[in-house]
């Protein structure tokens, strides 16, 4: 009974009080020697006494034996996209309610926390002003510094820190990030050879298969990592065309070498819209539209059932054990009625003001609301 934690709590309460082990006997009703076995987790009271011990403590008899419910990942995983899909359908606030009332009731349970977090971030901008907005995420980072000050696991409390910085970064406070991150991602860091170390020992001890399976997801994370530091690159050195150029014609061709767009289309598409952001500001409209239509049809691609959930294909052949070990398993963490809603606003973004009028651009948008239509 792990999530009981009535030994201790005893303990506590019973020197809190000043009280010795007999002293508390006689109040009970009990011999010493029972107080004893209950504070070294060797048996547990009788039902019809904990009303008494809850009284005497003032305390609930949850608060008592320490109750603290946990979820497997199972359940974890499963209320999650219920939410998920509830925010496409119910009204916000009712479902965000529903989110901060499981909150409340698993509030022990770090692991929900931290996916509730990725929930509410995943889904803010569905609120109807601003003012909401921003209070969700103060409240998502709220449940991440609450997992890194009370969670003892240590891969558990790195997620909470990072998901922490990038609500940082939502709620413009950059500075706050790099605080947060300049260590954790220290390119210096011993930290950065860890899979490669891992790797080799797998290699060395003769466990093959580990080693085979850890090196693919390794190259798997790395390959997505590539693609999303190209997006990034566009967006820092959007000034210089001729770089976006060349950084635009390298990952195209990282993309069709790993056939990425269909392993995982949402980093595709993210760095196509970047690639079209950019051509637009550069004044390269061919080129944009061009972007925007390979943007819109991995968009179409990425919608499909088959390619909406994380798989491997016949080079990447073990990562699909690995992707349903994660705690969403290979499930997309937004419903598609709102990563549709969310590409339709996207054309709007004011880099692309200046295509509005292009046949190309007409057909893009229309297709994209023709997408998102069959989801309503």
């Amino acid at each position: 009974m792990d999530f009981l934690h009535f030994s201790e709590n005893l303990v506590r309460l019973r020197r809190e009080k000043k009280l010795t082990q007999e002293q508390l006997a006689d109040f009970i009703g009990v011999t010493k020697a029972a107080i004893s076995k209950w504070e070294t987790k060797q048996s547990l009271p009788d039902l019809l006494i904990l009303p008494k011990l809850s009284s005497f403590f003032d305390i609930s008899i949850d608060a008592l034996l320490g109750y603290q419910p946990q979820l497997s990942r199972e359940e974890i995983r499963r209320i999650y996209h219920t939410l998920a899909g509830d925010f496409s359908e119910r009204p916000f606030d009712d479902v965000m309610e529903e989110s901060r009332k499981l909150v409340k009731k698993y509030y022990s349970c770090y692991r929900f926390l931290l996916q509730i977090a990725i929930l509410w971030i995943n889904h803010f901008m569905l609120a109807q002003d601003k003012i909401k907005q921003q209070k969700i995420l103060t409240d998502a980072s709220d449940l991440c510094h609450r997992i890194i000050s009370d969670c003892g696991e240590t891969g558990l409390c790195n997620d909470a820190l990072c998901l922490k910085a990038s609500i940082c970064l939502l709620q413009n406070a950059p500075a706050q990030t790099i605080e947060i991150m300049k260590d954790l991602a220290d390119p210096c860091s011993m930290l950065s050879q860890a899979d490669s170390i891992l790797i080799k020992a797998y290699w060395a001890a003769g466990r093959k298969d580990e080693a085979d399976s850890f090196v693919q997801i390794s190259t798997f994370l790395h390959l997505l990592s590539l693609v999303d530091h190209a997006a990034s690159h566009l967006a820092i050195r959007g000034d210089d065309p001729a770089f976006c150029r060349e950084t635009i014609s390298r990952t195209k061709k990282l993309i069709d070498i790993y056939r990425l767009d269909a392993l995982h289309p949402g980093s595709v598409i993210a760095f196509e819209l970047q690639a079209a952001m950019t051509y637009a500001q550069n004044g390269s409209t061919k080129d944009a539209l061009e972007m925007l239509l390979r943007y819109t049809d991995h968009l179409k691609y990425l919608m499909e059932d088959e390619y909406l959930k994380l798989h491997g294909d016949s080079y990447f052949t073990r990562l699909e054990p690995w992707f349903e070990q994660l705690d969403l398993g290979s499930s997309a963490p937004r419903d598609k009625k709102v990563i549709m809603e969310s590409a339709v606003c996207i054309l709007d973004h004011p880099a692309f003001q200046n295509l509005q009028d292009e046949p190309e651009y007409q057909k893009a948008r229309k297709l994209i609301t023709m997408i998102g239509g069959s989801y309503e």
